[in-house]
């Protein structure tokens, strides 16, 4: 029983440094924003506050979902959705990460959403990451932590021979309730490779957009502007240093 209760109670404090920074993180938004919906635990935080303030502000806000799951909460949630097509360039993403390095380089993925995650941040004015204090390290790759990959499910035996040539580990994600293969919002595969300790993110990053039939990669590089981390008793903010 006393390691139920310990274990119900770091679950607790877990979830609530996850709100903490969605909550300091939604505060970017500003009436009249179109904002990229990220993907994930923490990030579904964000779009429940998003709402909070839509209804309790009055704000016009408009959201464009990277996910189904994120789709779905939004709904749920009474966010307006738009599209790429209507509005190819926002004001604002707010998204997780399942890794963050000193130089605020990210590994995302583990969720299968990272080539939505990826366009949507790109096409953002700023992109702002939520994440509790597991997700900070100080090298990408720690603790055998894979880096995501989607690729085309005809090339997918051969991404992973080019992905073992490079010094990776590839391993084909697998449903965890059906047989075969995890399947994305876009149709294509997942592969999680093992690069161990990732010291040159860019020129990684470089490597595997080389692969044909790649599609993405879970490697955000340079790419996140402003960091909240979740802590026990603070949240810390992180900005990216200005070259």
């Amino acid at each position: 029983m006393k390691n139920v209760k310990s274990h119900e109670y770091a679950r607790d404090w877990i979830e609530k440094t996850k709100k903490n920074a969605a909550l300091e993180a939604v505060k970017h938004v500003r009436d009249g924003f179109v904002v990229g919906l990220g993907s994930g635990s923490t990030a579904a935080y964000a779009i429940e506050v998003i709402a909070n303030r839509i209804e309790r502000e009055e704000l016009h806000v408009l959201g464009i979902p990277t996910s189904y799951q994120a789709f779905m909460l939004a709904v749920r949630c009474g966010i307006p959705l738009t599209t790429l097509e209507e509005h190819p360039k926002l004001d604002l993403t707010i998204d997780g990460a399942d890794q963050i390095d000193d130089g605020l380089n990210l590994i995302k993925g583990m969720g299968g959403a990272l080539t939505r995650e990826k366009i949507v941040a790109s096409a953002s004015e700023k992109l702002v990451i939520v994440a509790n204090e597991s997700k900070k390290v100080k090298v990408l790759g720690e603790n055998n932590h894979p880096v995501p990959i989607e690729a085309l499910p005809f090339a997918s035996a051969f991404v992973m021979r080019k992905l073992r040539e490079i010094g990776g580990k590839p391993t084909l994600r697998e449903g965890a309730r059906k047989v075969g293969p995890v399947i994305t919002d876009n149709g294509n595969v997942l592969i999680d490779v093992d690069f161990g300790l990732i010291r040159k993110p860019v020129d990684l990053e470089d490597k595997l957009k080389r692969i044909s039939g790649v599609v993405e990669t879970g490697l955000f590089v340079g790419m996140a502007d402003t960091v909240y981390v979740g802590k026990r008793s603070v949240v810390e903010k992180i900005e990216r240093k200005s070259m």
